[in-house]
């Protein structure tokens, strides 16, 4: 498949409304990033953050592309706000799970849509995932508590169930949605209290704010899917 080929597969699918509201959130944020002086590379990450978001949730293999992308922006900027749980996680974790993406979800795409096909954890699974989630979540928060890290108990909890919501995300589930949401409310709030004492973040604040109603949108989106094709 050639580029043109494959461009024009990653934008079937798409709604009337999601075609408008998307750029116009991206449009947004960039021009108050703008009016705002905000971080260049806040800035990016952002528009990478969101975009990625927006082709997760609608199947498309191209989300870690751009995520690679995105990914190593927003290592920079918690390298700059000391919130050494992300960085730790996505230098070490989310760079690395961008290339597994690309090869587990190319096994697992429609031919009409070139997006993929939705799953659910089991019962068991769910409560194994969780389980491990919540106790690592425990030891994550004792060792940056002792490395003085900037908000040790919500970097702790975003950086421990963003690893469980790739893992979900590249396994195709709807769970993830559930994970991204508590992620980005608790990033959310980071990041606003660190734009309050001064960081040049806007653009991030936004992002996240950004990713928490997206992710509520494709809950649904993904919920109604899974419903109307039980069998698959």
């Amino acid at each position: 498949m050639n580029t043109v080929e494959f461009i024009k597969h990653e934008l079937t699918g798409w709604g009337k409304y999601e075609r408008v509201i998307f750029p116009m959130i991206l449009i947004f944020i960039i021009c108050l990033s703008f009016l705002t002086g905000d971080n260049k590379v806040a800035l990016i990450s952002a528009i990478c953050g969101i975009s990625y978001t927006i082709l997760a949730g609608k199947g498309k293999i191209s989300c870690y592309m751009i995520g690679l992308l995105g990914t190593f922006c927003y290592s920079y900027i918690s390298y700059k706000n000391a919130f050494w749980g992300n960085l730790a996680l996505y230098i070490l974790y989310c760079m690395p799970m961008q290339i597994v993406g690309i090869l587990k979800w190319k096994n697992h795409l429609k031919k009409e849509t070139h997006s993929i096909y939705k799953t659910r954890l089991s019962k068991k699974e769910f409560f194994i995932y969780f389980s491990i989630a919540f106790a690592l979540i425990t030891v994550l928060y004792c060792i940056l508590l002792k490395m003085n890290d900037s908000n040790p108990l919500i970097d702790s909890m975003t950086s421990i169930f963003s690893i469980l919501g790739l893992l979900l995300t590249v396994k195709r589930c709807i769970e993830q949605w559930y994970v991204w949401f508590v992620v980005n409310a608790l990033s959310a709030v980071m990041w606003t209290i660190a734009y309050i004492n001064g960081s040049n973040c806007l653009a991030t604040v936004l992002m996240w704010v950004t990713y928490l109603f997206a992710g509520i949108y494709f809950m649904y989106q993904w919920n109604k899917e899974l419903k109307e094709n039980v069998n698959y």
